[in-house]
């Protein structure tokens, strides 16, 4: 798989020697999803903005594709899309004439029936000629997005897309991306949401105070340093937890008896544990598990940081 967006010792300080990012270094694959999370005012934005060439950068290099952010800016602006947190647009400009000018923005010729096949995409076709002041904040989104698509470009950041929209719409939205995705684009998105990080992604990076903390495949992420907990409902009241079961730091609470591990734990020493729990003269009526979410994940990352 190749590199789509390399990026190399990037540093941005403002005015008073606000350090906004610190030596970041990314590297995107083509094709992949990729979510950046981090807390409000982590540098997220900046980062997104310095790439698509809004913000200029103090120290480092960007490379799009192969090409200089700075150097080759008409071309590597002509690759990347960029959905912002904000809803910018004409009030009093139809969507087909809004996403029309946006791609001839990019000098790209007229293409209608590319831009028909986006809007259908976006499920606005029935709204194309409607002026975008009609619009609910749900299809202003998706607007956005068809004007981020516009020119056809090969990466394409969602910056907060599903801000204030309905969850029957989100998933909606989120099924767009799948199919992005599918035809090459590649997709870096910032989100709060963090169930949508954990669902759509391939791969999470988490930035923090403008540094990046890690970034790593999610699955791996997940077992990596993820937690499970082993909870059996026991048949009657425990006191106490046996002496003989005091290697695992068993915890009791309500006639449960919860045993926390990291997921790299093998399977048998689980199979020995509730050996041992039945040798205690411990019975218990039903046992299930529990994992860490991502969210847990992301917040025990950005504490420590």
């Amino acid at each position: 798989m190749s590199t789509i967006l390399l990026v190399k010792n990037l540093n941005k300080v403002y005015r008073g020697d606000f350090k906004a990012l610190k030596n970041i270094n990314l590297q995107i694959q083509k094709g992949e999803i990729f979510a950046l999370l981090g807390p409000n005012g982590a540098g997220k934005t900046t980062l997104i903005n310095i790439i698509c060439g809004i913000v200029n950068p103090t120290e480092g290099e960007v490379l799009v594709d192969g090409y200089d952010i700075i150097k080759d800016f008409r071309k590597t602006r002509s690759l990347i899309g960029l959905v912002p947190q904000e809803l910018v647009a004409e009030a009093f400009e139809t969507v087909w004439h809004t996403i029309n000018f946006s791609r001839g923005l990019f000098g790209k010729a007229p293409d209608h029936a590319y831009v028909e096949n986006v809007i259908k995409q976006l499920s606005l076709w029935d709204k194309k000629d409607n002026k975008i002041m009609t619009l609910s904040g749900g299809m202003k989104r998706r607007l956005m997005i068809a004007k981020a698509l516009s020119h056809e470009p090969q990466l394409l950041f969602l910056d907060e897309p599903t801000a204030g929209v309905d969850v029957s719409l989100r998933q909606d939205m989120w099924k767009q991306v799948r199919a992005l995705q599918k035809t090459g684009v590649t997709i870096i998105l910032t989100t709060h949401y963090i169930d949508e990080a954990e669902e759509m992604a391939d791969r999470i990076g988490v930035i923090n105070n403008g540094e990046i903390i890690i970034t790593e495949n999610k699955n791996e992420l997940m077992k990596k340093l993820g937690r499970k907990q082993l909870i059996l409902d026991l048949k009657s009241s425990l006191d106490s937890i046996p002496a003989s079961l005091s290697k695992w730091a068993l915890d009791l609470n309500n006639d449960k008896l919860i045993y926390t591990y990291d997921t790299t734990k093998e399977e048998n020493s689980i199979a020995e544990l509730l050996a041992s729990i039945t040798s205690a003269g411990i019975s218990f009526k039903d046992i299930h598990t529990k994992q860490s979410s991502l969210e847990e994940i992301f917040i025990k990352l950005v504490k420590t940081s």
